[in-house]
């Protein structure tokens, strides 16, 4: 009843003393991972391009087991870029029908999800979705909202950039709006209205192929995260890599852990500047601002709340 997706990836004997050695050091509490490398296996193996991204789909569920073996609380993927929709139509076509199978798959195993109190988010611009693939997406992330032990986010379709610009447009409506002013915006609001809201920043970032390259992955988050490359193709990491990843993590989070205190120790000082020079007047004008961002952040959670409840009741895509 632990699993996300199967039962069937239990470690072996050697692999488990292996998990029990690293436990004993600093464990990321979020995990994400850029599983690069499927097309490429699918070449290297001669199979069908969609068959190497199946076989990467197995390699996620293995290793989101691996994830809960070690302790990781949080796993984030980069399932689809939206740079993909510029990929041939008949693979386009193909992942999304795979998409689906792998939602409702999802869907299915709605119990063990429940009663294992595992979350799914699924991050990433939801209108570029096929209405039906829309509704499969706001059904599990509805049922699971409120569970909190574990959470996997899934990024489809997604990029970082994107993310960004529609942070910032939404803020730009917010103010136009009269909810919130141009000098209630500072960087701890943006974090609040990106996609990742819910989330805390990864700990550690897996890139896989041998690229050493984002490729618009999380591009604001991940700035004081630990960055392993992999130099295996995705459907070929193994429990071992992600030791490796885990062991490289364990040799640098404490410096990595040590600049992220000094900068956010700078930022407040920044931010609580600001506030200073703005409502130097009056406590009650500082108030009313806090009262206008708590305003702003509870719009914001309701129309994207009321967006996944029109795609679940309606399947169909939702003006905004």
């Amino acid at each position: 009843m632990r699993s996300w997706f199967s039962d069937n990836n239990k470690p072996s004997l050697v692999e488990r003393l292996c998990i029990n050695v690293l436990r004993c050091g600093p464990i990321p509490r979020h995990v994400a991972f850029i599983m690069d490398g499927n097309r490429r296996y699918a070449r290297k193996t001669s199979v069908e391009t969609i068959d190497g991204h199946k076989e990467g789909f197995d390699r996620m569920a293995q290793t989101l087991e691996w994830c809960l073996e070690l302790g990781v609380d949080e796993v984030t993927v980069y399932a689809f870029a939206i740079d993909n929709f510029k990929r041939p139509a008949s693979e386009v076509n193909k992942l999304m029908d795979f998409a689906r199978d792998m939602f409702q798959k999802l869907l299915d195993e709605r119990h063990k999800l429940m009663d294992t109190g595992k979350c799914v988010r699924v991050i990433g611009d939801l209108s570029l979705l096929a209405p039906d693939i829309q509704q499969l997406v706001a059904e599990i992330v509805l049922l699971t909202k409120d569970n909190r032990h574990k959470v996997l986010n899934i990024c489809f379709p997604y990029a970082s950039r994107h993310e960004m610009t529609e942070a910032l447009q939404e803020l730009q409506t917010c103010v136009r709006n009269g909810l919130i002013r141009e000098s209630d915006i500072n960087e701890s609001l943006i974090s609040k209205f990106l996609y990742t809201s819910q989330s805390s920043d990864p700990d550690l970032l897996v890139r896989t192929s041998g690229e050493t390259r984002l490729s618009d992955f999380l591009l604001w988050q991940t700035s004081f995260s630990v960055i392993a490359f992999a130099d295996v193709l995705w459907p070929e990491f193994t429990i071992w890599d992600l030791f490796s990843a885990i062991l490289y993590y364990q040799r640098n989070c404490g410096s990595v852990k040590n600049a992220k205190q000094l900068y956010e120790s700078r930022l407040n000082d920044i931010e609580e500047s600001a506030d200073d020079t703005i409502d130097d007047r009056l406590d009650a004008t500082r108030s009313t601002r806090s009262q206008r961002i708590a305003d702003c952040l509870l719009y914001l959670e309701n129309k994207r709340l009321n967006q996944l409840k029109c795609m679940c009741n309606k399947g169909v895509k939702v003006d905004t």
